[in-house]
Parts: C-alpha cells; structure tokens; sequence
C-alpha cells in the first residue's frame, strides 16, 4: 500500500496512515507454555491476590491449581476445541478458568455476569458450549435460579450426563462453591479428580497446542440484537497483554489492582495477561467494583498500578475521604472503555500519582487494544488523544470510499496486526461485514489523526452507544420492546450523562387507545436484558423525526431530548 511508504516516527504524516514499532518481538507460544516459563523464573513471587476470597497463591501454587482445574476438566470430558462458559463475576475460579483452559486448549466463552436466561441461553447455544462454570448468584441474579428456569430437567438430572431441551449442546455444569446441586458438579470436586492418567493426558495436549489456535470466545453486541462471539487466539490475546505490559513498563515488581470485570477484555487480557506476561502480581479488590474497596486494597497491598473505565476514576476520586488514602505507591495503570474527560485524566496523573497512566483504545475484536497513548509523549497527547497504534498493529483513518485521509481529516479507524481477531463464531457474514479483504479491522468509530500519529475519537458511525465502558446497541432494546404490549414503535439512541458518559433514553411510539406506564416498561425489560441496557429515559411520542426516504433521525431526537433534558434541570 502507497501509504506505508509515508510513516517514519521522526517525519511529520502526510497521510492518516501509522505504523506501531516492531522491535519487540512477539511471544510464539501458546498461553499455557508462556506461564510455565513464568512460573520457572519465579516460583515464590506473589501471583494473585483475591482480596474478597482473602486468597494468596505464588506462581508455583497458581500453577498448581490451574493444572488441577485443567485436569479435572479432562476428567469429565472437556477436549481441545470444546467451548467452556464462564458466567461469573470476579474471583479465583474465574481466573483458574482462564488459564486451565488455555492448557488444555478448550475454548474459554466469556459470559456477562449480568445477562438473564434468553441472554445466556442464545450465548450458550450459539457457540455449542458443552461446559458451563457458574457463580451461584451474584447482586440480584440467582445464577442457578435462572439455569432451572431455562432446563427444568436439571432438577432430575445427574451430573456430567445432561439432556437438556433448551440447551442442547451443553453436557457439563460445574457451580462455584461447596454445596450440591441436582445436575452440577461442584467446582472443589472437580480440581480433585486428577490422576496420574489425567497429568500425562494434560501434558501430551499441551505438546500438541499452537500459539495461532482460538482460545476464547468475547461477546459484543450486534446491531440486529443478538451478540456476536469475537474469536480470539493464543497469540492475539497473549501478546496485547504483553505489548500493553511494555506500554505501562511493568515488570514482575508491580502489583496491578483490578476492579474492572473479567468477562471483558479489559479484566481478562489487561488485566491477568498482562500480569503473567511479566511475572506481576494481579491483586483483586473484590468481585465487582466498589470505590471504597478498590482504594482500601491500592493503599493495603501497596498496588504499583490500577486499571479502570473513566467512571471509576471519577467514583474514586469523589469518595469523601479520598485525601485520607496513601496512594503513593501506584504509578501506573490502563484507562480505557469509553473517552475520558481531560480534566480527570489529570487529576488521575497528580491526585492519584498515576502519573505513567496510559489510555488504551480499541474494541474486543482488536483483543482489545490497537492504539495506546506514550508515558513520554508530551501531556497534551497523553489527555486529549488515545494516542498511537500499539507495537505490531497499523492504524489508519479512511473516508467513506476506503481511501485515507489527509491529516486532521475525521473519518473510519481502521487498524491491522497482531491483535486483530480471526473471525466472528461461526459467522462469515459479519466477520466479511468487518474485516476487509486486505486484513484491515473497520471499527465504526470516526478519527481523526495528527501529523504524528496520534488518534483522537470524535464520534461514532454506528449507533452504538457507551454507558461506563460497557458497549450497547439500541437494536437489541428495541427488539425486546416490540414484543411489549401497546408498544407500536421504539426507538433506542444514547444521551450524554454526567456519570457514565452515555445513558440509553428510549422514544416509544405507543399503539392507539394503549395506555402505558414507565415503570412498568423498566418493570419488563429488566427480566429480558442486563440492566444495563434498560433505559433511564423513558418519552411517549406520537411520531419521530424522519428523512424523506423514511429513516429515522435520532441525532434530532438526541437534540430535543437533551433541550428537555435542560430544561427540567434549570426549571
């Protein structure tokens, strides 16, 4: 391509066109061979730290126990390529899980630990999961509650042998904790079901695997109302951890505090992978995000670096005693997940002593970081933009003909390399709708590029909208108020919101003579979707503004709902 010839660091870009370093050399091995060599260089250095579960394990007891999971799951059946759920939120099963897995190169499906029965069972069924590890519940969700609903059968059924109506493929549930449950194994029964045979099986697999195979299924959401699993490889994960590790200059002497989620590329590859790819300390404040605890760990443990969304950097700095916390320890950490406002990233670089903290931008199916802002860059890169393409990944701007831009010039980022995903699960004409022919990942996302490759996010092409870093598409919403009775339309779009950047507002065109009711609404979605996706804006209307051609314009509709919006905040 012409505009590959353009880029040298030290010459000003004619073209929205960058290329990341590729000095450093990629790790070739699989996720399981890259630990044990971790774990050889240093057995007695502090793994993980579960503060909620008060678990401490060094790299060799981490080993240890992710070698027995690994095992256990072979005692009942799991095989290479075989797809395992995980419907949890954070602890050490989760992260046992995800190693376990990777050794004996099943399939970790990622599953929100906020999803209801319709959402996990399309999850479930639409990667043929065949094993199923469960937290028991979770805030308000009762995991187990919700697996009898979906599979009455379980009640009667025995575990390891499942026939299950509703979930076909799925033969196998392990539930977190100690206690008996018609149709599911016990987690602590199956890390003690290894034997000699099962070692030497596990090590003949391992032999066998290779960095390029996939190894975990992310779900993000679509645009037609059903998500769709981005599949992910050994390499692509193991080595955004590790250029991310390189960005942040972590060494094993750091301790990382991870309040973010798991299930998310961020909690998962940012988070644990980029610890074991330098031998670090993953420390976990507790199983969801809490401000409170988060800081309490940072000071106790004396965390070198903290991950979070903007929203909980902003929670964290509003505590009322935050000037009481010694944070003086930390140094660095990734802040991604939606654009932060520049003057939180400054106060996180002095309030907090992040002052090497790093913005990351991407998306799930980039594993998830294809640009990441320089702790050398000068601060005004480092606050207003998502900075360069990360090592190994290009990143380009184009317009709506799939030509370049010229610098400065907003239009679609695209980004190519290493991270990049090998497919949509299963699903050729998204993954074609997505990646094009020459390798190039079409984000949806409008940028805007400077002459020294530095990216700024301006906007959105697709409708998608991002509330606390989590990724809603208003298809999926409206899908599910369509089948509400007395609803004759619905339209779905984002409105700016202080606390978590967007906050989803629906317009709902009520049917003729129907009579309906917002809490009632709120009331039905929140048993259909995550409640993060039900609307905290709620506005009957007899027509929506249209073009000619009878689309819908939502930008208009986000104009004058925000006018009321203000209106209502100043009458």
């Amino acid at each position: 391509m012409q505009a590959k010839n353009i880029h040298n660091n030290s010459l000003p870009l004619i073209q929205s066109y960058f290329k990341g370093r590729t000095d450093i050399p990629l790790i070739e091995q699989t996720i399981g061979q890259y630990l044990d060599g971790i774990v050889d260089n240093y057995p007695e250095h502090p793994a993980i730290v579960v503060n909620h579960q008060n678990i401490r394990l060094t790299y060799k007891e981490y080993q240890q126990q992710i070698n027995q999971l690994a095992m256990g799951l072979l005692s009942i059946g799991v095989k290479p390529g075989d797809r395992v759920g995980i419907w949890s939120p954070n602890n050490i099963e989760w992260c046992l899980t995800q190693f376990a897995t990777a050794k004996i190169g099943a399939i970790m499906v990622c599953i929100n630990p906020a999803y209801r029965p319709s959402e996990l069972k399309y999850a479930l069924n639409s990667v043929e999961c065949s094993t199923l590890i469960t937290a028991d519940e979770f805030k308000s969700s009762n995991y187990i509650d919700m697996l009898n609903e979906l599979a009455p059968e379980l009640k009667n059924a025995n575990a390891g042998n499942l026939d299950l109506k509703a979930l076909p493929h799925l033969k196998n549930i392990i539930r977190i904790g100690e206690r008996p449950t018609a149709g599911m194994y016990c987690f602590s029964d199956i890390m003690q079901r290894a034997t000699d045979a099962h070692k030497l099986e596990l090590d003949a697999i391992s032999a066998t695997l290779k960095a390029d195979q996939d190894i975990n299924i992310q779900f993000t959401s679509g645009t037609t109302g059903n998500p769709k699993g981005a599949t992910l490889s050994h390499k692509n994960i193991l080595n955004n951890g590790f250029l991310m590790a390189q960005a942040m200059k972590l060494t094993h002497l750091d301790k990382l505090c991870i309040p973010v989620p798991l299930y998310h590329c961020f909690g998962m590859v940012l988070g644990n992978l980029v610890c074991i790819s330098k031998g670090a300390t993953a420390v976990f404040p507790g199983d969801s995000f809490d401000p409170k605890t988060t800081l309490d760990v940072v000071e106790k443990e004396h965390c070198t670096a903290l991950h979070g969304v903007p929203t909980m950097f902003i929670a964290e700095l509003e505590l009322k005693n935050f000037a009481d916390y010694d944070l003086s320890s930390l140094r660095t950490g990734v802040m991604a997940g939606s654009t932060c406002p520049e003057e939180v990233m400054r106060k996180v670089q002095t309030l907090m002593h992040m002052k090497e903290v790093v913005i990351g931008y991407g998306q799930t199916e980039c594993s998830p970081i294809n640009n990441v802002t320089e702790t050398d860059s000068p601060l005004e890169k480092q606050v207003t933009t998502v900075g360069r393409a990360l090592a190994h990944t290009e990143v380009k701007i184009i317009d709506e003909l799939g030509d370049i831009q010229k610098i400065g010039v907003p239009g679609e980022v695209c980004s190519r390399g290493a991270g990049i995903m090998r497919c949509y699960w299963n699903d050729e004409e998204k993954t074609n709708a997505t990646i094009d022919e020459h390798g190039w990942l079409h984000s949806g996302d409008l940028g805007v590029m400077d002459e020294h490759g530095f990216v700024a996010i301006v906007g959105r092409i697709k409708d998608m909208i991002i509330r606390g870093g989590e990724n809603i598409y208003p298809r999926e919403i409206e899908e599910v108020l369509y089948t509400y009775p007395g609803i004759q339309d619905a339209a779905i779009f984002g409105i700016s919101d202080e606390k978590y950047g967007e906050e989803v507002c629906a317009w709902i065109q009520p049917k003729e003579d129907a009579v309906l009711d917002e809490d009632a609404i709120r009331d039905f979605l929140k048993d259909k979707l995550a409640y993060f996706k039900v609307p905290k804006h709620i506005r009957f209307v007899d027509e929506y503004p249209m073009t000619v051609t009878g689309k819908l314009q939502k930008f208009k509709m986000r104009e004058q709902m925000q006018e009321l919006l203000n209106e209502k905040a100043f009458s």
